[in-house]
């Protein structure tokens, strides 16, 4: 194009000085390459091709700095983003306010009026909420991450950062427990490549992700990496060597110590190793974050337990998924948040998370008594083969009364399928058994992978949780993509509509709490709790972890019948500076980070 302007110009300008013979367009059109067509202009006609030659360079080399302004323009740029026009809740919790927030190399560089800055990139957010990016305090997503690092239905309702560790950590392993993960693996099918926490969570952000992850030492991961999966007492010199693990584990930056004492082999622990081993993460100022061993007939014995680790081993502590299971124990939510109410008037740091549905997900084989768990997976499969063993187990568990609402919601065997989104009372009918026996042929028949939902919880108490100023969120979900593998199975909604259910169910449309104190549940305050460096506030020199979002249509869509739907009302995700999501879609970016706690080793 440059060219053809350039043979223009020449033409024209030998037409003015009268030479426009044959030759004339032919020089023309050469004469920037052939000497050819020079030799047919009169000599005269020379000197005025070299007055053209002088003033084409004088042209291509203002065309040239104009170009090299443009980019030096560019890059001295103030910001690389600016979002304008937007009403930013800062995640304090105070009332927000009009502005523009500017966002320089991952961090935020400035805030207010940025109308005459200059940026590389420019959101408009009027109409729109800023707001720091939301913090899913318990995700189950340390394999869906490897297989999937895009974490869609986490990102599309404005979750930036995923924090794992329910008892269950990614490290420390030994060479057996590599194998037996590697053996019981469903859908998600992976190398392990690493030993300890640390590095697992390293090789994450390598391998590419889009949320930051950061993750607590599973009290289980470590139980089983020294006990092994038998119900027994550590001796001292076991447990010493468990608190050896636990401050490598804080020095690599672990969260602090994570149980979930539901389940085996975390409950096998007396509360005495849990003490021992939270004593060891309070020194490199970690947290204690647990799935308390009851939530139903003993949740205050429970809840007491949880109390006396916090007050013995000076460490702050977490509810995991706070609730009273069971219609005959919802009454118990008063006291129970009494005595949390009670225990921080003394000074000790005690808080929960919790998810907003009335459905809890866990595996079908959860519900077995403890012994029938002890040796792990294998183990119990080979009871339910032993006659006498299976009928002494359907003997407990009629023993416990009628069973709640179950549905029926993942499989990894390909043969049971069909009964996918069923509810347990459905199969039975189906296989022509009762519930009891059908739900042990499933464990049996799906090697104990079959995943449920089941309701337990009741719409008033979720409400009385949500009002406290210490509750934040926790999906207790896998981060899955509405796509390929993940549609296999059926999933609980949560884990696509948690949070965009806070800010449209709860605060918009019933009004439980504010919007600007619901941001600061899902930001500020699981920031501060966990010891985030900044994170979770929108503030000069944070990471800029930000979401973009329409408080008039934010919205959860995802149901029992048909969870895989995405939330809606998301606008914009930037992770560390960096757009995940745009116009409501993802971008494919992976700029997510490991995130550290404050005893890492630097």
């Amino acid at each position: 194009m440059i060219r053809s302007c350039i043979q223009d110009l020449i033409f024209i300008t030998l037409k003015a000085q009268g030479a426009v013979g044959p030759r004339a367009r032919f020089a023309a059109a050469g004469a920037i390459t052939s000497r050819a067509a020079a030799r047919g202009v009169r000599g005269a006609q020379l000197s005025t091709l070299l007055r053209i030659y002088l003033l084409v360079a004088a042209i291509l080399l203002c065309v040239l700095c104009g170009s090299a302004a443009n980019l030096f323009a560019a890059s001295d740029c103030a910001f690389d983003t600016i979002i304008r026009n937007g009403l930013i809740y800062d995640g304090s919790g105070g009332a927000p306010f009009n502005g523009d927030v500017g966002v320089k190399a991952g961090r935020i560089a400035a805030l207010g009026d940025l109308s005459g800055a200059c940026a590389r990139t420019v959101i408009e957010a009027k109409g729109l909420a800023i707001a720091p990016g939301f913090i899913n305090m318990l995700s189950w997503s340390t394999a869906s991450l490897i297989i999937d690092g895009r974490s869609q239905s986490e990102l599309r309702q404005g979750v930036t950062t995923e924090i794992f560790g329910e008892g269950q950590s990614m490290g420390p392993l030994t060479d057996e427990m590599k194998r037996r993960t590697i053996s019981q693996q469903g859908d998600f099918k992976f190398d392990i490549c690493w030993t300890t926490l640390s590095e697992y969570l390293s090789y994450l952000e390598k391998r590419g992700i889009s949320p930051n992850v950061a993750s607590f030492v599973g009290a289980g991961t470590i139980r089983e990496n020294v006990l092994g999966l038998e119900n027994k007492k550590a001796t001292p010199a076991q447990l010493g060597k468990m608190c050896e693990l636990v401050r490598l584990e804080m020095e690599g930056g672990a969260l602090g110590l994570g149980s979930s004492l539901g389940y085996a082999p975390d409950m096998y622990a007396a509360t005495e190793e849990l003490i021992a081993m939270c004593r060891t993460a309070a020194k490199f100022g970690g947290m204690y974050i647990s799935h308390m061993r009851n939530e139903g007939d003993r949740l205050i014995e429970a809840l007491d337990e949880l109390i006396r680790i916090s007050r013995e081993a000076g460490i702050p502590a977490e509810i995991y998924h706070l609730k009273a299971g069971g219609e005959r124990n919802w009454h118990k939510i008063d006291s129970v948040i009494s005595m949390v109410e009670s225990a921080r008037s003394k000074g000790l740091r005690i808080t929960a998370d919790m998810y907003l549905y009335t459905a809890g997900s866990n595996r079908l084989s959860s519900r077995l008594p403890a012994w029938a768990h002890e040796g792990g997976d294998d183990a119990l499969l080979e009871r339910l083969k032993e006659p006498s063993l299976r009928d002494k187990i359907a003997s407990e568990m009629r023993q416990r009364g009628p069973m709640p609402k179950t549905i029926l919601v993942g499989f990894t065997a390909q043969s049971l399928l069909p009964l996918t989104g069923k509810t347990l009372e459905e199969a039975a009918r189906i296989r022509g058994k009762d519930q009891v026996e059908t739900m042990l042929d499933l464990i049996s028949e799906d090697s104990a992978h079959t995943r449920v939902a089941t309701f337990v919880m009741s719409e008033e108490n979720i409400k009385k949780e949500l009002v406290q100023p210490w509750v934040s969120l926790g999906s207790d979900a896998v981060s899955i993509s509405a796509e390929g593998l993940f549609l296999k199975q059926s999933t609980h909604p949560r884990a696509y509509g948690n949070f965009a259910r806070l800010l449209g169910k709860y605060v918009r449309e019933e009004k439980v709490i504010s919007l600007q104190e619901a941001i600061r549940r899902i930001t500020s305050l699981p920031a501060a709790n966990l010891g985030l460096d900044r994170r979770g506030s929108i503030k000069e020199g944070y990471f800029a972890d930000l979401v973009v979002f329409d408080p008039r249509t934010i919205a959860d869509r995802a149901t029992y019948d048909n969870p895989h739907q995405y939330a809606t009302g998301v606008k914009y995700v930037l992770v560390n500076g960096i757009r995940v999501i745009e116009n409501g879609e993802h971008t494919g970016a992976k700029p997510g980070k490991a995130l550290w706690g404050r005893g890492k080793v630097r």
